[in-house]
């Protein structure tokens, strides 16, 4: 890295006291106040004293599917919403989330005030002033003592984009450090690996017509039905009356309602493809002419599937051979195949190479750039591809490379900086910051929109290391959160509704942000933190051309220019909103903007010689099977629609927390349940090497044998799960931890 330590010392004190005299100056206009209370209302009702009078659109800040909303205002303040009837996206739909979005936004919860933990260990307010004092004081300390790497930040797919590129801008080039990553790690670095690997980018490359255009739709550890509900209705609108495949351990709302439902052993996916690979060779159903054209590998790939056979196939995934026969004889047959996955094979020990296999399968059958088809990666986070291309931590701005001299130069001449400042390297990912703190390597961490002491894996070893830092940052929402409550400080964050900016959606579509509502108390836009805290720490010249949200997309948009992600054909916000969202690429010059876009129509992919690459090796042992003492496999996943993540914000709703249970119970089979003496409704323990917890057994042949299931949602889950990871992505495995289960016993009194 060439960034050194900022030598401040003489002109700190003063650059302080400018600081401190803008915020005095300013904080209006940091606030954007508005003469509005928090809203009230939501699922489209609105009290008969509170007409509408006008309505705005903005893009829905909970999932990555990226439904537009309408907000209904009543003199300038947001008094409800209902689905956008002609947004491209949800086309007049939205799920529970959606129509709630309003209501979270008054918990009694919310961060209001920043608070600092007194020489009492608690938390009491303090003022801005002197919680940016501490934050600068404290980080600059660290950094002395132990150098400019000593401090990190954990980031979020949850915030605007611009907010991302502020941050990491920043943190790396302003605030001297090095290490900084996003919780999209655990949802979304798979298929960035992935297609960064087989295609030279992180280029998912379908539009969400392509579940309407499929006759043949594969779904792979997806549970549409539940976790991206409005692409489920996608599904349903489609006139072909397409096959769908679903491969899942589990019978899942959505195995439920395909027409092939392909319960293979935990795991044994990637045995599963190379096997109908296999079979789609030998049969002839391939498709030489574009392989020949568009791709390299093959001929190795080829050789490498000449040890799954059928038989194999069935031996490890459990499977029938007539099923595996007739899913691939679909495949084959399909005119219009589309692959689709999401955290089932994302968040795997072996994700990378999975998510390639089902690549593999849509190269090898000319599956990719036409309508219906594609090798298609589903998002978890609003805002998991802003994150992916423009937040500054596994990229440099624009899905350029830090240790690419040409790229460092770009992008400091686009910003007006010191090209020494950006760094040479890539930073460690999540697991490694938290390795790093483990080895006293990282002594102070900032954490933005995300709650790792309950979604971090093995959940108590995570918040033991946190613990051991010199100084912990939380900027959120709420102060309730599990990492706010351990935290030094607490900066207190507007939500969605109360600032601008944009995301970007699993299609590449960049939507916009509107500010309805104003935040409560002093709390702040995550922008205008940034923008206060590079005041206070002395580097703020060097982000004075940042000055309001869309004047940081106009930067981005020149750090775009020339890349598969250019978008500088983009006018302005404005733009945006009359189009829908546009989707990336749209560089300058584009002359008509078609409202759905797939990539790669021309048959040239991102690499150098402009072909997709097969990629493949031989699937891994599982590394924690069950065993004689943790007999059964835990998966983890979605619960229902109307949960979401750590439940930071759906809880806050009444209408919500309706919808699910409140108290985290486990999907048994009832055959494992006889076994274990465990009877419907019963209270449980559930144990394995890391940690034990009590749940409500849910006995039900929806959970296959040998296998138990818990949503994530729940705090209590991550006790649980086993920390290991995906050696390219670097993503957590959260679904394949060994546990056992056993009745409440009285002596259980400590859970």
């Amino acid at each position: 890295m060439n960034v050194a330590l900022p030598q401040y010392e003489a002109a700190r004190t003063s650059l302080a006291a400018q600081a401190r005299q803008w915020l005095h100056q300013t904080n209006g206009a940091l606030s954007d106040e508005l003469t509005l209370q928090p809203a009230r209302f939501s699922l489209g009702l609105t009290p008969a004293h509170l007409q509408p009078d006008a309505v705005t659109t903005a893009v829905c800040g909970f999932c990555s599917t990226g439904c537009g909303l309408h907000i209904h205002l009543h003199q300038g303040e947001a008094i409800n919403i209902s689905p956008a009837t002609i947004y491209p996206v949800n086309l007049g739909a939205a799920c529970p989330k959606g129509w709630e979005a309003l209501s979270v936004l008054t918990a009694s919860d919310r961060a209001v005030t920043p608070l600092a933990r007194n020489h009492r260990g608690r938390l009491v307010p303090v003022d801005w002033d002197a919680a940016l004092r501490t934050f600068c004081e404290r980080f600059q300390k660290i950094q002395q003592q132990h150098g400019p790497e000593s401090v990190a930040f954990l980031s979020t797919g949850q915030i605007a984009t611009e907010e991302m590129a502020l941050l990491g801008s920043l943190a790396k080039f302003g605030m001297g450090m090095l290490h900084g990553d996003g919780n999209t790690r655990q949802c979304m670095a798979t298929s960035v690996v992935a297609y960064k690997q087989s295609f030279g980018f992180d280029a998912p490359p379908y539009t969400y017509a392509d579940l309407e255009e499929s006759d043949v739709i594969v779904l792979v550890g997806s549970n549409l039905c539940i976790a991206h509900p409005i692409l489920w209705q996608r599904i349903v609108r489609n006139r072909h009356r397409p096959e769908i495949l679903v491969v899942d351990p589990r019978r899942t709302e959505t195995a439920m309602a395909a027409t092939q439902h392909l319960a293979l052993r935990p795991k044994s996916d990637m045995v599963l493809f190379y096997g109908i690979a296999y079979w789609l060779v030998e049969q002839g159903h391939i498709n030489s002419e574009y392989i020949q054209e568009h791709t390299s590998g093959f001929e190795e790939f080829r050789a490498h599937l000449a040890e799954y056979p059928l038989s194999r196939v069935v031996k490890e995934t459990g499977l029938d051979e007539a099923a595996i026969q007739h899913a691939a004889q679909t495949i084959a047959s399909g005119k219009r195949v589309s692959f689709w996955w999401t955290m089932g094979v994302n968040q795997s020990y072996q994700g990378v190479r999975t998510a390639q296999c089902l690549i593999n399968l849509a190269l090898m059958t000319g599956n990719l750039g036409r309508p219906g088809t594609g090798a298609n990666s589903i998002t978890g986070q609003c805002n998991a591809m802003g994150s992916r291309l423009f937040s500054n931590t596994t990229n440099l701005l624009g899905g350029h490379d830090f240790t690419n001299a040409a790229h460092r130069k770009k992008i400091a001449k686009i910003l007006d900086i010191n090209e020494a400042r950006i760094p040479d390297q890539n930073s460690w990912a999540y697991p490694e910051i938290i390795e790093g703190i483990l080895r006293g390597k990282i002594k102070g961490l900032w954490v933005i929109a995300t709650n790792p002491a309950h979604s971090w894996i093995n959940q108590q070893g995570v918040r033991d290391i946190l613990s051991r830092l010199d100084f912990l940052v939380v900027q959120d929402m709420y102060h309730s959160t599990e990492t706010a409550q351990i935290a030094d400080l607490v900066l207190p964050a507007a939500g969605w509704g109360e600032k601008e900016g944009t995301f970007i959606n699993s299609e590449r579509r960049i939507g916009l942000l509107k500010k309805v509502s104003k935040a409560p108390g002093q709390a702040l836009s995550d922008f205008s933190i940034f923008r206060l805290v590079a005041q206070y720490w002395g580097c703020g010249e060097m982000f004075s051309r940042w000055t309001s949200p869309e004047a940081v997309f106009h930067l981005l948009k020149k750090c775009s220019r020339g890349q598969p992600c250019d978008i500088t054909g983009i006018r302005d916000y404005r733009m945006l909103d009359e189009s829908g969202g546009i989707q990336w690429p749209f560089p300058e010059g584009v002359t008509e903007d078609r409202p759905e876009r797939r990539l790669f129509e021309d048959g040239r992919f991102l690499h150098p010689d402009g072909r997709a690459k097969f990629l493949f090796e031989a699937p891994r042992d599982m590394p924690e099977p069950p065993n004689a003492r943790y007999p059964l496999l835990l998966i983890t996943g979605r619960g229902t629609a109307a949960q979401w993540h750590t439940q930071t914000r759906t809880d806050k709703s009444e209408v919500l927390r309706t919808m699910y249970p409140r108290q985290v119970y486990v999907e048994i089979n009832p055959q494992d349940a006889k076994q274990a003496g465990v009877k419907p409704n019963q209270p449980v323990v559930v144990e394995s090497a890391r940690g034990r917890i009590k749940a409500t057994a849910f006995v039900t042949a929806t959970a296959p044998p040998g296998q138990v299931f818990m949503p994530m949602h729940y705090e209590e889950t991550n006790k649980l799960t086993h920390a290991h990871f995906d050696p390219y992505s670097r993503q957590p495995s959260y679904k394949d931890s060994a546990v056992n289960i056993r009745p409440l016993a009285d002596g259980d009194v400590d859970l």
